[in-house]
Parts: structure tokens; C-alpha cells; sequence
């Protein structure tokens, strides 16, 4: 491992963009500890301990919510902005035509990704800076306008900052942001726990159930990441010109989690909704039956959340996988599945495969999400906040890198990481 390490660092080009991506990812640590003007971190601090909502927020930013730094936001409203980008072209014929006109196309969407992101960024500023009005120093109309432009800001600046290592460095920036923000929190939970260990709040025992659950869920993670289902495709000989085309046997690769953590993301953005409303509404008998009945980690709240996953994993693994499109590029290309029809039932048979093996990735999606509720039941260690969403985004962000790199590696004849 050490080894074809130094055979990365050996070669120029993949040596810089090594060190461009622990440069920006310099910049986003500093950015986390530069605060919002006109805000109290100690109260912002005190409500993250209220609830693991706030804790998750904490987690995914790396810190900056519970600073509030101008990077409390941290990268979801791009993400919300791209999911909401990806399912808009499915139903708004300009944005189908955009799609499949090539790199100019992908252009033109990037860009209204990047507006969305804006309009999102600012509408989740003000309504966070309307819901942590306790913190600020002086309440009113400026401040609050401050706090949403400093947040919007910031989170256009991460936007920026992920397309700069996507395009100069290894990875994708935008994944390796939350990758990194997630990663500097293991410091400060290892100490939290040792604090809880010391204090007799938890034994060993509980360390010890934790790390099992940790490694198992590991496991788990890269087990899915990586299973696939290979539908053997034939091919049959075509003659072009004085060339012989065809005549091979291969396979169509279908993942057991093609949509990976956005039905995660997708759906707690969807539940944070109401629940930041009601927040706002404190002492409305209405919010305030809300937020007992529904807050996040009650029973009912799991359930809604969990089914939400499977829902959104469906939807979205139909959007990004057309069985219809598949079967005809199979069948352009003179291919078929051995004792399947050409056509309509290669299709339906595709479709009818991805519907089973979508089943046991959007279980275990949702599993992983509501993971941590289960530890704390396990542990009884309180206020752990790096449960299974968070793993599942440090295992599928650090598998996608290292995937990246041996392509590098392996384009200039080296060994690579995977064997």
C-alpha cells in the first residue's frame, strides 16, 4: 500500500493534484473556525446538545454549525440544488434536450445548478438565522440579513471550492468536502467517549459494542457499495466494411445501491422542513404537538424517515436508469440476454431485476440511517452523532477516491490500489 502510495507521489502530475486537494481541503478547516458576525457560538453550542438533529448538522459540516462559521450551511444546499436538477430533467423537456447534447448541455445545467444553489442557500439562511434568533446579539431585520448573506456566501464558496478540486485535484470535490468535514469529528467524539469512560457514565463493555458496530456496519457498507448483479449480454457478429464486430460475451452491471446517499440526504432535508417551521412557531399549539410527536429520533418520526429512503431510492434509481434506453442500446448494437427477447421483454426483464435488487439496497439504506438510534439503545452512550449516514458517506466517498486514483495510476502503468 505504502508502496504504489509513493508510486502517486512519484508521478507529477497526480503529486499535484494530490497536494492542490489537501490545499483546498486546508481552506475549508480554516473557513470552519471564521465566525458569523453578531451571532453567540456558546448558545448555538448549547442547542446542539437538545437534539441529534442539530448533532448531525454539526457532524456533516465539520464543526462549523457549532462554531457558526460562515460554513455552517456547509454543502447541502448544492446537493439539494443537484438532486432537485436531476429530477427536474426528467420531466421538463428543455432540461431532457440540455442532457443529451454533450459537454455543452452538461454545461447549461451546471449552471442552473449553481443559481439554484444560491436561491436555495439563502432561503435556508434566513430561515435558520429566524430559528437560532436567540443567538444573536442584536436581534432584528440587519442582523438577520447579515447572518443570511454570510451563510449564503459561504456556502457558494464551498460550491467553488468542490468544483476546483473536482476539476484540478483527485475525487470529487463536492463528496470530499463532507468526507472531510465528517473525519475531523472522530477527534472530538474519541475524546467525548474516553470523557463519558472516566466520568463512569459508560463502561468498556460499551466501547467495546460500539467498535463492533462500527466495524460490522464498515462491512456492510462496502459489501453493498461494491455488489452488483451481471446480466450476461451476447453479442453476434457484424460485418462493417472488411471489419468483424461482435461475436462476444459480456455483462450489464447492475448495482445493488445505484443511488447511493441521496435518498438519505433527500429525505432528511424533506422531514428538517416542517420541523424548522415549527420551530419557529414555538408556543403555536399546533407546532408545539409537532415537535413532541415528531421530533427527530421519535418512534414515528424513524418510521416516516425509513420508508422516505426506500421511496426516494426507488424514485431515484428510476430516474437515473431507464431499462427501456438500455435494452434498446443492447439491441442497436446487434446484443442480446441469453433466452430473453430483444426489445420490450429485455426491458421489462432489466426492469424487473432492478426493482429486486433495489429492494435489499433501499432496506439497507434505511437501516443505516436510522442506525443510530439503535447504538445509543446498544451503548447507552449518549449524544454519539457519527451514526450510519455518516459512515456510509466516509466509506462511499473514500472507495469513489481510491477508485480515481487507480485510474490515474493505471493510465500511466502503474500498479494501482486494487487488485
Amino acid at each position: 500500500m505504502l508502496d504504489r502510495l509513493k508510486s502517486a507521489f512519484d508521478t507529477q502530475e497526480l503529486r499535484v493534484r494530490l497536494f492542490f486537494t489537501l490545499g483546498m481541503l486546508l481552506v475549508f478547516r480554516l473557513g470552519v473556525h471564521i465566525p458569523v458576525p453578531g451571532v453567540n457560538p456558546d448558545v448555538v453550542a448549547e442547542l446542539i446538545k437538545t437534539g441529534a438533529l442539530f448533532g448531525f448538522f454539526d457532524v456533516i459540516s465539520g464543526g462549523a454549525f457549532k462554531n457558526f462559521s460562515v460554513f455552517a450551511m456547509s454543502i447541502t444546499p448544492y446537493i439539494n440544488s443537484s438532486i432537485i436538477m436531476q429530477l427536474l430533467t426528467v420531466v421538463v423537456p428543455h432540461l431532457e434536450k440540455l442532457s443529451k447534447e454533450g459537454e455543452e448541455g452538461r454545461k447549461k445545467i451546471i449552471q442552473y445548478t449553481r443559481y439554484g444553489t444560491v436561491i436555495l442557500a439563502f432561503l435556508q439562511a434566513v430561515g435558520m438565522a429566524m430559528f437560532l434568533r436567540r443567538a444573536l446579539l442584536h436581534p432584528g431585520f440587519f442582523s438577520y440579513l447579515v447572518v443570511a448573506i454570510s451563510l449564503t456566501a459561504g456556502t457558494v464558496f464551498l460550491m467553488w471550492l468542490g468544483e476546483q478540486i473536482t476539476e484540478k485535484g483527485i475525487g470529487n470535490g463536492i463528496s470530499l468536502l463532507i468526507f472531510a468535514g465528517i473525519v475531523s469529528r472522530i477527534p472530538a467524539g474519541g475524546s467525548r467517549v474516553l470523557e463519558y469512560l472516566q466520568a463512569g457514565t459508560i463502561n468498556i463493555l460499551s466501547i467495546i459494542v460500539l467498535v463492533v458496530i462500527a466495524v460490522a456496519v464498515i462491512a456492510g457498507i462496502v459489501a453493498v457499495n461494491e455488489g452488483q448483479r451481471r446480466i450476461p449480454v451476447q453479442y453476434t457478429k457484424r460485418v462493417v466494411g472488411r471489419k468483424v464486430y461482435g461475436g462476444q460475451s459480456t455483462h450489464l452491471p447492475l448495482r445493488v445501491n445505484m443511488a447511493g446517499v441521496i435518498p438519505v440526504i433527500f429525505a432528511s432535508s424533506l422531514l428538517i422542513f416542517p420541523e424548522q417551521v415549527a420551530g419557529w412557531l414555538t408556543g403555536n399549539v399546533v407546532a408545539d404537538w409537532y415537535l413532541r410527536i415528531f421530533h427527530w429520533g421519535s418512534p414515528l418520526h424513524t418510521l416516516i424517515y425509513a420508508f422516505l429512503i426506500i421511496g426516494f431510492t426507488y424514485f431515484y434509481t428510476a430516474v437515473i436508469m431507464n431499462p427501456v434506453d438500455v435494452a434498446d442500446n443492447i439491441k442497436k448494437y446487434g446484443g442480446f440476454i441469453p433466452g430473453i427477447r430483444p426489445g420490450r421483454p429485455t426491458a421489462e426483464y432489466i426492469n424487473k431485476v432492478i426493482s429486486r435488487i433495489t429492494l435489499a439496497g433501499a432496506i439497507f439504506l434505511a437501516l443505516i440511517a436510522i442506525l443510530p438510534n439503535f447504538v445509543l439503545l446498544a451503548t447507552r452512550i449518549p449524544n454519539i452523532y457519527f451514526g450510519g449516514t455518516a459512515l456510509l458517506i466516509v466509506v462511499g466517498v473514500a472507495l469513489e477516491t481510491m477508485k480515481q486514483l487507480e485510474a490515474h495510476l493505471l493510465m500511466r502503468s502503474y500498479q494501482g490500489f486494487i487488485k
